[in-house]
């Protein structure tokens, strides 16, 4: 005959009760990223746009850290820039078109913070971050997505 500790049972259905379903971002977040490099071409980015059906991704440098992030309204500054010169689209780098004050968000953010974040700022998608390193990437259908998943839940 042990001791019963009810405490413990009573803490575990608060716990559970807290989490009833998956809420963070990392619960719905992309892990498998297509990702580009400073030096890539944007003829070649346009290229894995399509056959990815992406519309965009960040760019890692050569060690494997956020530097940018690369974008379809990027990639339509160069095709406009093409018909201004009267020049076929030209192989330039990633570098000069990609945005290179990203903003990010961690992977242990809730989903409604991320939410927030999508409605005060203008992006499509976000990199989610742990411990300095890109982990995965967020965007705003992946929010909606969740937000309907979770539509039978109250959270506090």
């Amino acid at each position: 005959m042990g001791i019963k500790s009810f405490m413990g049972r009573r803490a575990k259905q608060v716990s559970k009760k807290e989490y009833d379903a998956p809420i963070l971002v990392e619960d719905y977040m992309s892990r498998k990223l297509v990702t580009f490099s400073p030096d890539q071409s944007i003829l070649a980015v346009m290229e894995l746009f399509a056959k990815h059906h992406i519309s965009g991704g960040p760019v890692m440098d050569d060690n494997g850290f956020l530097v940018g992030i690369i974008s379809e309204a990027d990639c339509m500054k160069q095709i406009s820039e093409s018909r201004y010169f009267n020049q076929p689209i030209l192989d330039k780098s990633v570098e000069a078109f990609m945005t290179k004050k990203v903003e990010t968000i961690p992977h242990d953010m809730s989903i409604f913070d991320a939410a927030g974040i999508f409605d005060r700022h203008n992006r499509r998608r976000l990199p989610v971050m742990q411990d300095g390193l890109v982990v995965g990437q967020i965007s705003r259908k992946d929010i909606v997505i969740a937000a309907l998943k979770l539509s039978g839940h109250n959270y506090k």
